[in-house]
């Protein structure tokens, strides 16, 4: 079982995930590229899956999973700025979101990682997410040399 502090903060990746995964959707939708299409589709997936096993190891210690979306308000304002970067149909401007976005997440997964109460399922879970993100970033990176 988490303590309190750990189950919120599992809970708040969870929906951080939801939300990159509504935000890479979006992106794939606008761009013009079809491999940087294809990237954001794989993406959405990624954090599709990442969602899905954070409510399983939330169910596998005993503690209830959040229902999806955003629910504290606090929306991962990163995805958010994204959303208004989409009406200029840039795919840079686009990318550098992204790029945002997935730093953010590297940040909060680092600091769920490096709680020492955390199960060690829980721990080679996130850390194994935490390391698809920094491919992600690193690919997003890649991709903004290509673009420009």
């Amino acid at each position: 079982m988490y303590t309190e502090d750990m189950s919120k903060r599992i809970n708040e990746l969870l929906e951080k995930n939801y939300d990159a995964e509504k935000g890479y959707k979006k992106a794939a939708e606008i761009v013009e590229n079809p491999k940087l299409k294809q990237f954001f589709k794989d993406q959405a997936q990624d954090r599709y899956n990442f969602g899905h096993e954070l409510k399983d190891e939330i169910k596998n210690v005993g503690s209830e999973p959040d229902k999806g979306g955003s629910t504290t308000g606090d929306l991962h304002r990163t995805w958010m700025d994204i959303r208004s970067t989409f009406t200029s149909n840039d795919e840079g401007a686009i990318l550098k979101e992204v790029q945002k976005g997935e730093e953010a997440a590297l940040e909060e997964y680092n600091e769920v990682i490096n709680d020492t109460t955390l199960p060690p399922t829980t721990k080679r879970i996130l850390t194994n997410q935490r390391e698809n993100v920094q491919t992600a970033l690193r690919d997003a990176k890649n991709f903004e040399g290509v673009l420009t």
